[in-house]
């Protein structure tokens, strides 16, 4: 089951807001719970006291107290995988989200249009994100690894080490064989000795792959090119 929660201090947009996200949930076959606010202080208070879990959070920018942009930031360490989409009648606070791995962005003045969109898209990637595993298997041990949790997997003598947030794991395979096995769109070579995943990248510099927990990574001179445009195609999907 889903977890969404819709915060927005006017009533009528939560309620609209809300109609929108069940026909959503209903349409792609996914049963959820919303849960409502129309404080931001409340939605805070669930996630980082009561442990409150969300998959789903839409949040409205301009809100008194806390703004949806101060809620985001603050709720990332206690939810660092949930999915955000910023409901706003402010355009230049899209800049921003990206600093915030926001899913997507939606203006005020045509959430019938493309809130449904964004609410859709949102649900298949959780659905698509829990289900898929990495499993290493050998004659000791059997592990599967969250993709959404791979980091980044380089090359490491004749194994394929592959880093998560939680430490790292060796397969003895080469990896272009990892890389194969994985088979989605959020993993790409950066390098011929390492695999990064997009979902984790935050930006290009100086030639290196900085990723959200602070990592940066080599990008040789010959995926460069590449690998900016499959970053840039990667967010424009999914910002």
């Amino acid at each position: 089951m889903l977890h969404i929660a819709i915060c927005d201090d006017d009533k009528t947009a939560v309620t609209a807001h809300k109609e929108i996200a069940e026909s959503c949930l209903k349409q792609c076959g996914s049963p959820g719970e919303i849960t409502l606010y129309t404080a931001s202080g409340n939605l805070f208070y669930d996630i980082t006291e009561d442990r409150f879990f969300f998959d789903l959070i839409l949040l409205d920018i301009e809100m008194p107290g806390s703004t949806g942009m101060e809620i985001a930031e603050k709720i990332k360490p206690y939810l660092p995988q949930v999915k955000i989409i910023f409901i706003t009648s402010h355009i230049e606070y899209a800049i921003d989200a990206f600093e915030l791995s926001i899913f997507r962005y939606v203006p005020k003045d045509d959430t019938a249009r493309r809130l449904p969109a964004a609410i859709t898209d949102a649900v298949k990637l959780i659905v698509l994100e829990e289900g898929k595993t990495y499993t290493i298997q050998t004659n000791s041990r059997l592990e599967k690894i969250p993709c959404r949790d791979i980091l980044y997997i380089e090359r490491d003598g004749k194994n394929a080490a592959i880093t998560t947030s939680g430490g790292c794991s060796k397969v003895r395979k080469s990896l272009q064989q990892v890389y194969e096995e994985l088979g989605t769109e959020e993993f790409i070579f950066i390098d011929r000795g390492i695999i990064v995943n997009l979902i984790h990248v935050m930006q290009i510099r100086n030639g290196m792959a900085v990723l959200k927990n602070g990592t940066s990574l080599p990008v040789s001179r010959s995926h460069l090119q590449d690998v900016k445009e499959q970053i840039c195609r990667y967010w424009g999907m999914h910002i």
